[in-house]
């Protein structure tokens, strides 16, 4: 009988986390698990999961997502981070929908843990695109945010995992500072317009966004940290941005 739905993960020392990410997706018919040359336990949980395991150097986010979609045999793919999880309401929602689906692709809503804490019920959940058909999504191209892109009807579905994210500020901060770097040349490419409004523009918009648009000003020093720390990004990328075009021999630095 042919598999109906097959969970997808790449990890690179993710110890710390994937112990619940695997225990969220033991109800999938077959767990994939694409490695990049853990030295710690992670690779010892696969197993005591059941994972079917494969490994092969980094070769990019959006690649190596891919080439974990393409070992799995499921109909249908569920693709996790290992510091994501799916939640009891999550699964049980999945299984109702893909016993008649309605859809080729869907969209979840993913709960942020804020620093030191889970967001308040009120603060609106981050939509992904975690759920398709295979023969109908792939991976996009786009450096250190790739995500699935499908050919199809894609909806929201509900059906909520959690991101562990950073547990400190500093984490965070080298993460967004990694991250803009890596934008870098793909925003070169696109030839990106009016760098400059955007730098003066975006940042406050996107945490006005976030701290009233999403409520997260419902989560104390925590929401505001999240809030101000994405603006933060926002910011960097076009920084970043705008020092390449005026001195284009320097490329990035982390």
């Amino acid at each position: 009988m042919a598999l109906r739905l097959s969970a997808v993960v790449t990890t690179l020392d993710n110890a710390a986390t994937l112990e619940a990410c695997l225990a969220s997706l033991r109800f999938c018919d077959e767990l994939v698990l694409l490695d990049s040359g853990s030295t710690d336990a992670t690779l010892d949980i696969a197993r005591k999961h059941g994972a079917r395991i494969a490994a092969q150097p980094f070769a990019g986010y959006g690649p190596q997502k891919q080439a974990a979609i393409d070992l799995a045999e499921g109909e249908w793919i569920l693709l996790l981070d290992a510091d994501e999880s799916l939640t009891d309401d999550g699964r049980a929602t999945i299984l109702r929908e893909l016993a008649t689906p309605r859809a080729d692709g869907y969209r979840l809503p993913r709960r942020e843990w804020l620093f030191w804490r889970w967001p308040h019920p009120a603060t609106r959940p981050n939509w992904q695109l975690r759920l398709f058909r295979k023969a109908r999504g792939r991976m996009n191209t786009v450096p250190v945010h790739a995500a699935p892109v499908v050919e199809g009807t894609v909806i929201d579905l509900d059906a909520p995992f959690r991101h562990y994210g950073e547990p400190r500020l500093a984490d965070r901060v080298d993460k967004v500072n990694r991250y803009s770097s890596g934008l870098v040349d793909h925003k070169r490419e696109q030839r990106v317009r009016f760098i400059g409004l955007r730098l003066l523009v975006y940042p406050p918009l996107v945490f006005l966004k976030l701290y009233l648009g999403k409520r997260y000003v419902l989560n104390g020093w925590a929401g505001y940290f999240a809030a101000r720390t994405q603006a933060f990004y926002a910011f960097l990328k076009y920084a970043k941005l705008l020092e390449a075009t005026r001195d284009p021999g320097r490329g990035p630095r982390a």
